[in-house]
C-alpha cells in the first residue's frame, strides 16, 4: 500500500511539474512564432522597393572611397597594426546600419496613417513580438548593407577576415545593431507620432551617434568628454565587435563578451520600451 501511495504521489508531482513547463513551452512557441510572422510580413515590403537597397550602396561607396582615400594617404589617425582603411571599414558598416535603422520608424507613422497600427494592436500577439518582429525585419536591410560593404571592401583592398564563424559573428553583430537601433527608433515613432517632428529627431541624432563612437577614429584621441558619452554609445560596442571580426588583426578594445552584451542588454531595454509605447502611435 505504502509503495502505491508513493507511486500516485511521484506521478501527481510529475504531472505538476511538466504541466507549467508545457505551459511556458507554448508560450514561448507562440511568442516566437508571432514575432517571426511579423518579421516575414514586414520583409514583404523589400520586394516591392529593392531599389531602397541600390541607393543606399551611395553612401558606404563615398566614405570609403573618398573619406578614407583621402585620410589613408594623410595617415594622421593612429590605428595601430592595421591600415585606416582597414580600421575604417567595420566603422562604416555599423554607420550604414545604423543611417537604415534609426529611420525605420518612420514606417509605424505611415502604418497609422493606414489603420494598420490598429489591426496590429487588435491582434492576439503580444506588444513585445510585434516590436521585436519589427527589429527583426529592419535587420534585413542590415545585411543587405553588410554584403554592399564587403564587395567595397575588397574593391579597395580592405584585409578581410573571410573565417566563416567569424563571418557568421558579423552577421549577428550585425542583425543585433540593427535591431537595438531600429527600436529605438520605434521608440521615437511613438513619442513624437508626427512624419516632420520624426524627421528632424532623426537627423539630429544619426550624426552625434556616429562621430561620438569609435567608427573612424579610436576612443583614445578624444577628449575625455567625448570618451564619456562613446561609452555609453550603443554604436561603439557595434563598432568595437564588428573590427575584430571582420578584418584581419583587428582587436576588440572592451572583449568581444561586453560587446554582445551591451547589445543584447540594449535592445532588451528598448524592446520593452517600445513595447509599452506602441499603443500611443495609434493615438
Amino acid at each position: 500500500m505504502r509503495s502505491q501511495a508513493q507511486g500516485v504521489l511521484h506521478e501527481e508531482s510529475v504531472e505538476a511539474i511538466s504541466v507549467p513547463i508545457g505551459r511556458a513551452f507554448a508560450t514561448a512557441f507562440n511568442f516566437a512564432t508571432d514575432t517571426l510572422t511579423i518579421a516575414e510580413l514586414e520583409a514583404r515590403k523589400l520586394q516591392h522597393d529593392f531599389t531602397e537597397l541600390l541607393t543606399r550602396a551611395v553612401q558606404p561607396a563615398l566614405w570609403l572611397l573618398i573619406f578614407g582615400e583621402v585620410l589613408s594617404r594623410i595617415k594622421a589617425i593612429p590605428t595601430g597594426s592595421i591600415s585606416y582603411m582597414d580600421f575604417m571599414t567595420p566603422g562604416i558598416l555599423a554607420q550604414s546600419v545604423l543611417f537604415i535603422a534609426i529611420f525605420y520608424g518612420i514606417a509605424v507613422i505611415w502604418e497609422r496613417d493606414l489603420g494598420i497600427v490598429h489591426k496590429f494592436l487588435a491582434s492576439p500577439a503580444p506588444r513585445s513580438a510585434i516590436i521585436l518582429g519589427k527589429a527583426l525585419s529592419a535587420s534585413e536591410r542590415g545585411l543587405s548593407q553588410a554584403v554592399i560593404v564587403y564587395l567595397l571592401a575588397l574593391l579597395v583592398g580592405v584585409d578581410v577576415n573571410w573565417n566563416p564563424l567569424d563571418v557568421l559573428a558579423v552577421v549577428l553583430v550585425v542583425i543585433l545593431g540593427s535591431a537595438l537601433f531600429s527600436t529605438f527608433s520605434l521608440i521615437i515613432a511613438c513619442l513624437v507620432r508626427t512624419r516632420e517632428r520624426f524627421m528632424g529627431i532623426g537627423q539630429v541624432l544619426t550624426m552625434p551617434l556616429f562621430f561620438a563612437s569609435n567608427a573612424i577614429y579610436p576612443i583614445s584621441i578624444m577628449p575625455r568628454w567625448l570618451q564619456a558619452v562613446s561609452r555609453v554609445n550603443p554604436l561603439t560596442y557595434e563598432v568595437d565587435a564588428l573590427r575584430s571580426l571582420m578584418v584581419i588583426g583587428g582587436v576588440s578594445v572592451n572583449g568581444l563578451m561586453i560587446d554582445a552584451t551591451a547589445l543584447v542588454v540594449g535592445m532588451i531595454v528598448f524592446v520593452i520600451i517600445a513595447a509599452r509605447l506602441y499603443p500611443r502611435v495609434a493615438m
